[in-house]
């Protein structure tokens, strides 16, 4: 369920991301206003539950593809999915500074 839940999260990113990296065509100005509230710390944590999203799809779809076309899959997939959470949630706490630093700069001060 999350595996599909996280692409169709990922869809709906992609869908805006298009959208308003089409906006500079349209408007030079407007594009630059919303590339401007990307900048908040907000968006900030929206970045990081998206990077959140990104690795949890890809290494869960990697899992999935053992458990399709790896005979013993099915026998482990139980672990391999406590292996995929254990990986993620390394992945994602080394992802903090990257990703949420500027916003804490931001919020507190460098």
């Amino acid at each position: 369920m999350a595996h599909r839940v996280t692409g169709v999260l990922i869809f709906f990113f992609l869908f805006v991301h298009v959208l308003d990296t089409a906006l500079v065509r349209v408007s030079p100005e407007a594009y630059d206003k919303v590339v401007a509230t990307y900048k908040t710390p907000i968006v900030a944590l929206l970045e990081y539950g998206l990077v959140a999203a990104i690795l949890f799809h890809a290494l869960n779809g990697l899992r999935v593809i053992a458990v399709d076309f790896w005979s013993k899959g099915p026998r482990y997939q139980k672990q391999m999915f406590w292996t995929v959470m254990g990986v993620w949630i390394v992945l994602m706490a080394g992802a903090i500074y990257p990703v949420l630093g500027h916003a804490y700069r931001a919020l507190f001060g460098s």
